[in-house]
């Protein structure tokens, strides 16, 4: 917010535009004249004489009232027509790109003079432009599409296609990024690991809108491994190039009104033809999150033996219809009919009656993203918190100074740096193992990982509420974020796998591992 084309006034020229018709204010050394707008103010013009900010400096008082980026609205940047002389803004404006200066807003790796052995320089490389491109391409339209509940817009979308390389990315490390530039070229295909992948989730959290999120093709990076893993040719580079490149979308299509983490439960039917050439697929689908979206449906379906999966286009006896969830339409979460459905077999994603193995085999990653993501959004609360707490004037002093508030700030501090200390260490080991290491010796504790991000979020989430008070439950303003969250941090509790069915499938791994010789 540059000041130089300001001119410079005195504060005691400020003092006499205090009057209806009249006003005049000083926010963080800028003069506002508010006498057009005073009639215009969302809080009303009363609001502006009845706290005595009338002529004076309002920095104080606008700050426990209103967000920063309220100032960098074009319309409010039309009211400057001057500087306090001699004084400049102390309020450093938003810049694109930038890391967080507040204590703890950013993880470890990327505070000075804090280091880690876990990263290099792509991946710096690689958070940069991640930094940068959410801030000015998802923020701006997540933050509309939140609201309107629409879908990511069209030139997002396409962003994320092969300009970008980002949908590719989101699938982690593999020979489908092999020779393909990334981010305009800051990491190779060939080097992408894990923590590039972490990164990647952890940055696109920072867009602060979880129902967009959900729908900017989180259904891809559930829905679109069966296909890169098990689906013969040429089907499966057919649909991987459309999904890359933003033409089509996908997503998963598993659970139902019958059968949610239960999935030997499913009811969704396949039969197969005479000839062996096709498949009518009939039944529903639920909580198909992008579903009002795709183009494409990774399904699971009971078959005369057992699961089959199958690559369903969207088409005749295919009906898509909105479900009203806790978070924004943008999200596309549908309820799903197939109705006599003919499916080609060519379009079965590994073999028939193994549909399980397919399924199972995508959970460990799925759950590891939403860990990524849950860790992340966590952290993105308590920065909230901490700039609040700085900010907010209780009993003539900052909220900080509350010995209680510190209290609560300081065991959510510990909390995030915990669950990010622990996601790394998960995120080592699988860059070290082989898949079939992953299934065997991660599941657990990729479970057990998923369950405490989940409760944290929750507790973390309780917290923040009683931070803000009546701000936190407000959808709009100083408490926005805070109030989203905790209206919609459930839902990485529910979804990839409840909470008490990971922390039972943790424990029964351990118990597996258990050594018969071992007493008391």
């Amino acid at each position: 917010m540059s000041t130089a084309n300001l001119k410079s006034i005195t504060r005691e020229e400020v003092e006499k535009h205090n009057k209806q018709g009249d006003l005049w204010v000083i926010i963080d050394s800028i003069v506002y004249d508010l006498s057009k707008f005073a009639r215009l103010h969302p809080g009303g013009a009363g609001v502006l004489y009845d706290a005595d900010v009338a002529g004076q400096d309002a920095t104080s008082v606008f700050y426990g009232l209103h967000r920063q980026e309220v100032l960098e609205k074009p319309q409010y940047q039309r009211l400057r027509i001057g500087v306090i002389e001699g004084e400049k803004p102390k309020v450093k404006p938003f810049v694109a790109g930038e890391l967080s200066r507040v204590p703890y807003g950013e993880p470890t790796w990327l505070t000075p003079p804090f280091k880690s052995p876990y990263y290099k320089e792509s991946h710096r490389a690689l958070q940069k432009a991640m930094r940068k491109y959410v801030d000015e391409v998802i923020y701006p339209d997540a933050q509309a599409c939140e609201e309107s509940g629409k879908r990511a817009s069209a030139e997002v979308l396409k962003s994320m296609g092969e300009e970008t390389g980002i949908n590719r990315m989101r699938l982690g490390p593999g020979k489908h990024l092999h020779g393909h530039k990334l981010m305009g070229g800051v990491v190779k295909g060939e080097e992408f690991d894990y923590f590039h992948e972490l990164i990647i989730t952890q940055e696109m959290v920072r867009g602060g809108a979880r129902g967009y999120a959900d729908g900017l093709n989180g259904g891809m990076v559930i829905g679109l491994p069966p296909v890169l893993n098990f689906a013969k040719e040429p089907l499966r580079t057919k649909v991987l190039t459309e999904v890359f490149n933003a033409d089509k979308v996908i997503s998963l299509a598993i659970s139902e009104a019958f059968a949610g983490s239960d999935v030997q439960g499913l009811r969704c039917t396949a039969t197969k033809s005479e000839d062996g050439s096709y498949w009518t697929i009939n039944g529903t689908k639920k909580w198909i999150t992008g579903g009002m979206h795709s183009d494409y449906f990774t399904v699971g379906c009971r078959t005369e033996g057992g699961l089959t999966v199958f690559l369903v286009p969207r088409g005749e006896g295919v009906e898509t219809k909105p479900i009203k969830t806790s978070y924004s339409a943008a999200a596309g979460t549908a309820y799903i009919t197939f109705d006599n459905v003919k499916v080609p077999s060519e379009n079965m994603l590994g073999p028939e009656d193994g549909g399980l193995l397919v399924i199972l085999s995508n959970f460990n990653h799925e759950r590891w993203v939403m860990c990524c993501g849950s860790a992340r959004g966590s952290r993105f609360i308590v920065e909230e918190c901490m700039k609040w707490a700085a900010q907010r004037q209780v009993f003539g002093k900052p909220l900080l100074a509350q010995p209680v508030i510190r209290q609560k700030l300081a065991f959510m501090l510990a909390k995030v740096e915990a669950l990010q200390a622990w996601l790394e260490s998960v995120t080592f080991q699988l860059c070290q193992m082989s898949y079939k290491e992953q299934s065997k010796y991660l599941a657990g504790q990729i479970a057990f990982l998923k369950m405490l991000c989940t409760r944290v979020s929750g507790e973390i989430a309780d917290e923040a509420v009683q931070i803000f008070g009546g701000r936190g439950i407000t959808k709009t303003g100083m408490g926005k974020f805070i109030e989203q969250h905790q209206r919609t941090q459930k839902f990485d509790a529910i979804l990839g796998g409840a909470e008490e069915i990971l922390g039972d499938l943790g424990v029964r791994q351990a118990m597996r591992a258990m050594p018969k010789d071992q007493r008391l």
